[in-house]
């Protein structure tokens, strides 16, 4: 009775305050914890906030192999400084080069075709057939004179029909050979016909188009730098292989002797940049770094926000007009793909909006 009557009720208002005691603590603020680095300020009166990309003066150019292939060669690497047309990569070409040599002799018995064809008559030709010509008269004219001795004898019972007929087909067979003899020599007189060599050198064009073709896809098998420039990425390396139209690029190149910042100014703030407004962009991470930029162009569509810069009250369902801004390279240490905090000077719009 004495333990129902005390202990059960003790416990309970030593349950009552603990948890009083919980809730009290628990309800505490916490004090926020410090910023890794502190963020840039603006060094304008009236500004324009953006979130800056910063990407090779050239704009960075994605390469990729046009045509699918074995990696043989990769005579750059990562930083690398290359001269417009230097070799980038190299595919296998072994097979196109072996069509290439039947390409070419294809060409070279095309091009013979029509050479043959546009030498004739051939000197050593026609002596033959002239011989031929002079043989099939003489033959005629031996006919005519058998012929003529039988039809002139007085007594025609001498000569018996069937002999009388058998020199008169002689006659007509040795004609028929005569003139046949004069077609040939004519025909090679004349030399080649003319719908002969015109289909020759169809053939010869094909063939040299043929060749021409796989020349072309060897060409495409080099990769060669577009510009001068720097090698920001690399992607592939020497056996492997590549497949063209890949979404990721075999390489990376730009010019980065001038660097270019690309600022993704809001939407809602668009119509408070003026053309040529000077900008300050500052380090990521480090606001002490910072240096002016200089107006290059805007792009005047409007897109999408895709670059983020993790601010918790950030919105991504924006859309944003990119504007483009140049700095030297050496004024800072930074590398493209890096992000900048940039601010731009709005003053004098906003002078005018208050007016």
């Amino acid at each position: 009775m004495i333990f129902r009557k005390y202990v059960f009720p003790g416990l309970s208002v030593v349950g009552l305050v603990a948890a009083a005691h919980t809730v009290s603590t628990s309800n505490q603020q916490l004090p926020s914890a410090p910023p890794i680095a502190a963020p840039a300020a603006s060094p304008y009166r009236a500004q324009i906030a953006g979130a800056g990309l910063i990407e090779a003066a050239s704009e960075n150019i994605a390469i990729s192999a046009p045509l699918s292939g074995l990696v043989l060669e990769v005579p750059v690497t990562r930083g690398q400084r290359v001269e417009r047309g230097d070799v980038l990569l190299r595919l296998d070409d072994r097979d196109r080069r072996a069509l290439a040599e039947v390409r070419r002799a294809e060409v070279e018995a095309a091009r013979a075709e029509v050479a043959h064809l546009e030498s004739l008559p051939r000197a050593e030709d026609l002596p033959p057939a002239r011989a031929n010509v002079r043989t099939a008269q003489v033959a005629l004219d031996d006919a005519r004179a058998k012929l003529a001795l039988v039809e002139n004898v007085s007594d025609k019972r001498a000569v018996s029909t069937e002999e009388l007929t058998r020199r008169r087909f002689a006659v007509e067979s040795a004609q028929a050979g005569l003139e046949a003899s004069n077609a040939v020599l004519a025909r090679l007189e004349a030399g080649a016909f003319e719908p002969e060599i015109a289909v020759a050198k169809a053939r010869l064009a094909t063939a040299q188009a043929a060749l021409a073709q796989v020349e072309v896809e060897l060409e495409r098998l080099v990769v060669r730098a577009p510009i001068a420039g720097s090698v920001l990425q690399l992607n592939v390396r020497v056996g492997e292989y590549t497949e063209a139209g890949s979404r990721t690029p075999a390489l990376m190149l730009g010019d980065i002797s001038r660097l270019h910042v690309r600022v993704d100014v809001d939407e809602s703030d668009a119509w408070r940049l003026e053309r040529g407004a000077v900008g300050t962009g500052f380090v990521r991470g480090n606001p002490q770094l910072s240096t002016p930029l200089e107006f290059v162009r805007v792009e005047p569509y409007v897109v999408p926000k895709r670059s983020l810069t993790g601010d918790p009250v950030e919105r991504v369902d924006t859309r944003v007009l990119q504007v483009i801004y140049a700095f030297p390279a050496a004024a800072l240490p930074v590398y493209p793909g890096q992000q900048m905090d940039v601010f731009l000077d709005a003053r004098a719009l906003d002078a005018g909006a208050t007016r």
